[in-house]
């Protein structure tokens, strides 16, 4: 366990068990001076069954708890596991010891959220913690109060005081005189997520009168903001879904994650329920295959499902792989298996199935996962209906109030939720959900509907699954119902060409969650036919899984961007920590054949030409399968972008599985890890068969001999025309060697980018020299160098020669002024090929820009494109822009960004802007959207010249210039 001390600290544990969910809030035992006691029902039995298991001494206080199990974990879970449960809790108790009464309150954190996966056990360690608080006696002023956010929404509004005593409604005027001199308060929040409120409600509503009737969420809210018993200690509750909301409340909270079972807890857990000790282990190892099953086994109501359905299906010599392919089919096995099998099903359970798809579904909708018989009302169910499934351990009775009752877990409930959406029973003339705060299934896709509640997520996934054909016969023939395939019909229908899918309205990563789950090739494929792009950021081992079943049947995909986050295949030094262990640990191993099936989309799927795969982070094992299906002959990728890809020596390796494809036009190599890739770009580069053409590669610092190796092989190369390495480190002495290849006869390249490669005036004459040798060089990127005017006198050396064929000049951020617009200007003014000059972000100012203009008045002047952004350009400029504008005939685009012109310069400018015969098409201004004179002045501009388009944007060129994409893509 560690804390990482942040805005919110965080803890995490493993270790943690499941505990039922308590509907009601009451008090805990609160003592004061006079000896006073509320009883808190809720830990009454709990806490009893704790001290009969420790023993009483003479005068009635407890002793040391021994080692032998409570019996309120002897009924709640099954008798043989009740010491794994208590052993787990009690050691999580020893891990945060921050929470202990004994703590004084200056050490104890004054706000701890539980948060965790829903049946992991967050309402289990609170508990264990309240009970902690109500045992505590050495203080004469000390009280502990729970309230369950799951009762909150049924409560009407209500003053503060009657919240805290509503099971002890005599106690209000007591209760609060206690709380205002307590020294140690603790409020346990448990639930957060099951509170019912709409969005922002509790951020805003706030309430510090404990007098005052309220809404409850109302009151809590302002608890948790302390406007209430500002001094107490809170300790909330919540899944992962509402964290995000609660931490808009709280005030540096320490965050402890609960994740429910460890690797070692279910291995023992296992053990405990397999009489076999190999068919434990097969069966764990099976439940290794699914990442989604391996994550819902952290909680313990999930660990016992999977126990009993694979013991019955294992003792019957079935293969469990099937069955736990998916979370639909095991769940589905564990809902079939609890009914023998009979000759046309069971019809007498069609009435009781319905019933209890009913209430997964409104539950669903109404977030509601704790039932009683009024619930059953508005549904026409009776508790009889739902008899074969209490019986059955599908629904269970709530410990605390019989009358109450539960889905075994939370997913359990969105399964069969999931279920209402197929099934169809004799008699139903219209759809059932119409009557009640049920939604259809289009918004069961809905982005706005899941972000109120994230619960439909994993129900719409579900619902896939069930539309397997094989799925839905085996529900057919258990339960002696129909089932309806329409829902994915409904899902997958386009109204137009243009408009996509209901389904894919959630995202295409869940898309293909959701197709996953209903492993059916076919119904991918129906699905993906119109998808031509795709971009997946793969986070958790599952996202892979469902990413490789879905890409090999996306027959028509044409271009994918792939991300591997961080832990989601093992890195080099936790495979081999893994390899060195037994067997049956290395869940690593399973990874393998999904990311082979993933990786084999790249030779088999003939339409993709686009492959971007970047801030990725994989291992050598898995970088040789994915060299492996890029080497093939069968591979048709044209474009291939590898960025940020982790580990060191992936790059060389990515390289040489490329050398010599016949396919492959454009590759891209960024990241911080490229030393060592110029040798495998030089074999790429020399292979008879390179088809390469365009080539970034940055940065890289590698050693003078590399480069000049590489550049060699420019004298060889028949297809490169775009050559980028901006960002490296070449310096003068490499910038000499490249050029020394660009000079060669056969050497193809027509664009060079070389920006931010720490080049300086020393290398200008080389790269002169090259202008005019080199008969192909049109496009030339010198930018962010620190040429100076010095080094740009050089260059127009070069450019001065007719057998210059230069076009495009990046001279961004190069320390030119007014001397080097001078020697650019006689370069203009001669009839030079420039078409493209970018002069950014350099101070030429008033002067630099009079020199320009008279180039731009000359006739044998053919610039197009010229960029000025941030030149230290002012109003008093303007008059000779405006002059240069109404002579010339070339010019169509003109950056004028980030200079400040005012409404005087852009005036001034209006005189050749209004002509009709101006041939400028694209003009950008840096502009005071709050000046109207300025807003007005442009609109005459556009009335006048309609072609003409003014663009007032703010966005930075520094990162996109305009005239930097020309070069690659």
């Amino acid at each position: 366990m560690g804390i990482e001390t942040r805005k919110c600290e965080s803890v995490r544990w493993q270790h943690e068990s499941q505990f039922p969910e308590d509907r009601h809030n009451q008090m805990s035992p609160v003592e004061d001076a006079q000896g006073l006691t509320m009883e808190h029902a809720m830990l009454r039995d709990l806490e009893e069954s704790l001290q009969k298991e420790a023993g009483e001494e003479e005068d009635g206080k407890p002793s040391v708890l021994e080692p032998k199990p409570a019996s309120a974990w002897t009924s709640t879970f099954w008798p043989e596991d009740s010491d794994i449960f208590y052993d787990v809790t009690q050691r999580n108790q020893r891990l945060i010891p921050f929470l202990s009464p004994l703590m004084g309150p200056e050490a104890r954190p004054r706000t701890v959220v539980l948060h965790g996966a829903a049946g992991v056990g967050k309402t289990t360690q609170a508990k264990r913690t309240l009970l902690d608080w109500s045992e505590f006696s050495q203080s004469p002023l000390h009280c502990a109060f729970y309230l369950s956010c799951r009762e909150l929404n049924r409560m009407i509004p209500c003053t503060f005081a009657e919240l805290i005593c509503r099971n002890c409604p005599e106690m209000q005027d007591v209760a609060l005189e206690v709380l205002t001199r307590a020294e140690n308060v603790l409020f346990v929040v448990d639930g957060f997520e099951e509170l019912k409120v709409p969005a922002g409600v509790l951020i805003h509503d706030i309430c510090s009168d404990w007098n005052q009737k309220k809404p409850v969420p109302v009151l809590l809210s302002s608890l948790l903001k302390r406007k209430m018993v500002a001094k107490a200690t809170l300790l909330v509750t919540t899944r992962r879904e509402a964290l995000r909301e609660l931490l808009l409340l709280v005030e540096q909270p320490l965050l402890v994650e609960v994740e429910g079972f460890s690797e070692a807890d279910r291995e023992q857990f296992f053990l405990r329920h397999f009489e076999d000790t190999d068919q434990a282990l097969r069966a764990l190892d099976t439940i290794k295959h699914s990442p989604a099953l391996l994550h819902l086994g952290t909680a313990p109501a999930v660990c016992q499902l999977l126990c009993a359905t694979l013991k019955l299906l294992m003792d019957g010599g079935e293969d469990p792989g099937l069955a736990c392919q998916t979370t639909t089919s095991l769940f589905l096995r564990f809902l079939c298996d609890q009914f023998t099998p009979a000759p046309g099903g069971h019809p007498h359970l069609r009435r009781p199935l319905k019933a209890l798809c009913l209430l997964a579904a409104q539950g669903l909708w109404t977030r509601v996962s704790l039932f009683d018989t009024e619930d059953l009302e508005p549904l026409e169910v009776e508790e009889a209906d739902l008899r074969p499934f209490l019986d059955r351990h599908v629904l269970q009775r709530d410990r605390d109030h019989e009358d109450c009752f539960s889905f075994i877990h939370l997913s359990m409930q969105q399964f069969l939720a999931a279920a209402f959406y197929i099934l169809r029973f004799p008699g139903d003339s219209e759809w059932q959900g119409s009557r009640l705060d049920i939604r259809g299934v289009r918004e069961l896709f809905s982005t706005e509907a899941r972000a109120r509640n994230p619960q439909l997520a994993q129900a719409g996934r579900f619902l896939w699954g069930l539309l397997n054909g094989a799925r839905a016969r085996e529900l057919e023939a258990t339960f002696g119902c129909q089932v309806s395939l329409e829902a994915g019909q409904e899902l997958l229908k386009r109204t137009s060409e243009e408009e996509e899918p209901v389904l894919w309205a959630v995202g295409l990563l869940e898309v293909f969650h959701c197709l996953y789950e209903s492993q059916d090739p076919e119904l991918v494929s129906k699905a993906t036919a119109a998808l031509k792009d795709a971009s997946l950021h793969l986070t958790t081992s599952q996202d892979l899984l469902s990413c490789s079943f879905c890409l090999r049947h996306c027959q028509d995909l044409q271009r994918l961007s792939l991300r591997v986050a961080k832990g989601v295949l093992p890195e080099e030094e936790v495979a081999l920590e893994l390899d060195a262990l037994d067997g049956r640990f290395q869940s690593h191993q399973n990874l393998h054949f999904p990311w082979s099936e993933l990786c084999s989309v790249f030779s088999s799927n003939k339409s993709l030409v686009f492959l971007d795969i970047s801030h990725s982070f994989l291992s050598s094992q898995f970088v040789s399968t994915l060299c492996d299906q890029l080497a093939s002959a069968n591979c048709c990728l044209q474009k291939v972008v590898l960025k940020n890809i982790f580990p060191d020596g992936a790059y060389q390796n990515l390289c040489l599985a490329l050398g010599g494809h016949k396919t492959l036009t454009h590759l891209i190599l960024e990241g911080s890890e490229l030393d060592g890739v110029l040798s495998s770009l030089r074999q790429v580069l020399s292979h008879w068969r390179c088809k390469l053409q365009c080539l970034r590669l940055g940065p890289c610092s590698a050693p003078v001999p590399e480069w000049a190796d590489l550049f060699l092989t420019l004298q060889f190369n028949h297809s490169l025309t775009c050559l980028d390495l901006s960002d490296s480190e070449l310096l003068d002495e490499g910038a000499k060697l490249l050029c020394a290849g660009l000079r060669h006869p056969t050497c193809p390249v027509q664009r060079l980018s070389l920006e931010n490669c720490q080049l300086t005036e020393a290398c200008c004459k080389e790269v002169s020299v090259t202008l005019v040798v080199s008969q192909r060089l049109t496009h030339l990127c010198l930018a962010k160098n620190d040429l100076g005017d010095n080094g740009v006198e050089t260059l127009c050396e070069g450019l001065r020669y007719p057998e210059c064929r230069l076009q495009t000049l990046v001279l961004w951020c190069c320390s030119i002024t007014s001397e080097g617009c001078g020697h650019l200007s006689t370069v203009l003014r001669q009839g030079s090929r420039l078409t493209q000059l970018d002069l950014g972000l350099n101070h030429i100012g008033v002067t630099g820009l009079k020199v320009l203009c008279e180039a731009l008045k000359a006739p044998w002047c053919g610039l197009q494109h010229l960029w000025l952004w941030g030149c230290s350009l002012t109003p008093f400029s303007c008059q000779d822009l405006s002059s240069a504008l109404i002579c010339n005939r070339s010019l169509v685009t003109l950056d004028l960004g980030q200079n400040s012109l005012g409404f005087h310069g852009v005036k001034m400018l209006c005189d050749a802007l209004r002509l009709q015969n101006c041939p400028l098409q694209t003009l950008r201004l840096k502009i005071d959207e709050s000046d109207t004179d300025i807003q007005n002045l442009l609109r005459e501009i556009k009335e006048s010249n309609p072609q003409l388009a003014i663009d007032g944007s703010r966005c930075d060129p520094q990162r996109h210039r305009p005239s930097a994409h020309d070069f690659l893509f």
